[in-house]
């Protein structure tokens, strides 16, 4: 007959081992963080086109119109009723023939500039597309400097001492000399200043 020793769970296996219940509540979790991320497309069934071809126009059309209610989305994935608006604009203007290029250019001839998602290069428009860029030289030029200024002061020699500096610093010298019965710190401390 063989005996097994007991052997104490380890801290770290002990605290790692879940229970069922735990380990469904973290998988949930998970799956709800994960679905956090994902788009959440506003375009409800009723307003879609029949024709998947034109819709998939008018999908990639909203994906590049603004909201003009939250402002921080696409009309695809806002649920605001001026977003909802919008959406059946683009399909009816799809539907009746226009272009990609002429129905963003009937939005913003109706509501402006702002309302295209990604605002086009021209020349009123041009310091907000360089702003990202100019920042980004600013700050590169910034530590470079600040780099080079850190690089120079470590390399000067330093300031010579006066001679006020000079007497005290002999008299902290002879005062450790007395102190030390072995006399093995003074010679360095002398070496160091270069009193020897």
């Amino acid at each position: 007959m063989t005996r097994h020793r007991y052997r104490p769970p380890s801290r770290v296996g002990f605290a790692l081992r879940l229970t069922h219940s735990k380990r469904a509540a973290l998988i949930f979790l998970a799956l709800l963080l994960a679905g956090a991320w994902m788009p959440a497309h506003a375009v409800e069934p009723g307003e879609m086109l029949k024709d998947p071809a034109l819709e998939a126009r008018a999908r990639h059309i909203s994906q590049e119109l603004r909201c003009l209610v939250c402002q921080n989305q696409s009309i695809d994935d806002s649920n605001a009723e001026l977003a909802r608006d919008l959406r059946v604009l683009v399909r009816e203007r799809l539907a009746a023939g226009d272009s990609d290029a002429e129905v963003l250019a009937f939005v913003e001839a109706r509501y402006g500039e702002f309302a295209l998602l990604r605002p086009r290069m021209r020349w009123h428009t041009i310091l907000l597309w360089l702003t990202p860029l100019l920042l980004l030289a600013g700050a590169a030029f910034t530590l470079f400097r600040r780099a080079r200024g850190r690089l120079s002061s470590t390399d000067a020699a330093p300031a010579p001492l006066s001679p006020g500096e000079q007497q005290r610093l002999e008299a902290l010298l002879s005062e450790l000399c007395r102190q030390d019965p072995t006399g093995k710190a003074a010679p360095d401390a002398r070496r160091a200043t270069g009193a020897e």
